[in-house]
């Protein structure tokens, strides 16, 4: 460069509209991974700051509070897991292989090494205000409209032996402990590992290739 040529100033103050979108996106990725492990009681704005390489108070031209970051990562994870799960619901398939896809897709959200929001809304749900509850339920509810058709599906197609009103509770208490346990590379991958939960579903290994 010429030693006459005059360079632009620095500008300080907000992020230009592109940096934001992408400093926004870094900020709820980098809080969730925070939350999820050491949870949002346990941390700080600073935390998040220092994660995402910023001052302090650059945080705050994104998110006013913690409380604001916190549902915007939840709004975001069933975003994603719902428009997954209702992309699945809209293919022809049989009543086995559709519940079998769900849940390797409800798996993957939850086990995925780079995916942390929706266990952050399975463990930090409580930590929400009524405000921002009342803003995630619609999303809430369209994902679990979802799972009750498959459901319903497969047991009136006698695949489903005895159900009961708390299926949907129940598949979804074992599926959402897996964040609890499963170690990657300890011996099944996702895919196996919604293939056994359809397995232990079913109660029959024969019962998902029959249908």
């Amino acid at each position: 460069m010429p030693d006459d040529a005059v360079q632009p100033p620095k500008k300080r103050g907000r992020p230009h509209k592109g940096e934001g979108g992408g400093l926004r996106a870094e900020l709820i990725e980098k809080s969730a991974l925070l939350f999820r492990t050491k949870g949002y009681d346990n941390t700080t704005v600073r935390d998040i700051a220092a994660a995402a390489g910023i001052q302090a108070g650059s945080w705050f031209y994104h998110f006013k509070t913690k409380q604001e970051i916190l549902t915007a990562i939840m709004e975001q994870g069933m975003q994603r897991a719902l428009a997954e799960v209702e992309a699945i619901a809209a293919e022809p398939l049989a009543p086995g292989p559709m519940l079998q896809r769900l849940v390797a897709a409800h798996l993957h959200t939850l086990l995925a090494p780079d995916q942390h929001c929706v266990a952050v809304l399975l463990y930090e749900w409580r930590s929400l205000d009524a405000a921002a509850r009342a803003r995630l339920a619609p999303l809430k509810d369209r994902y679990e409209a979802v799972w009750d058709d498959a459901i319903a599906a497969l047991q009136q197609s006698g695949a489903w032996g005895a159900p009961s009103q708390f299926d949907r509770l129940l598949l979804f208490g074992a599926l959402n402990w897996t964040v609890q346990w499963y170690k990657p590379g300890s011996g099944a991958d996702v895919g196996e590992l919604a293939h056994q939960a359809m397995r232990f579903i079913l109660r029959t290994p024969a019962a998902l290739e029959a249908q």
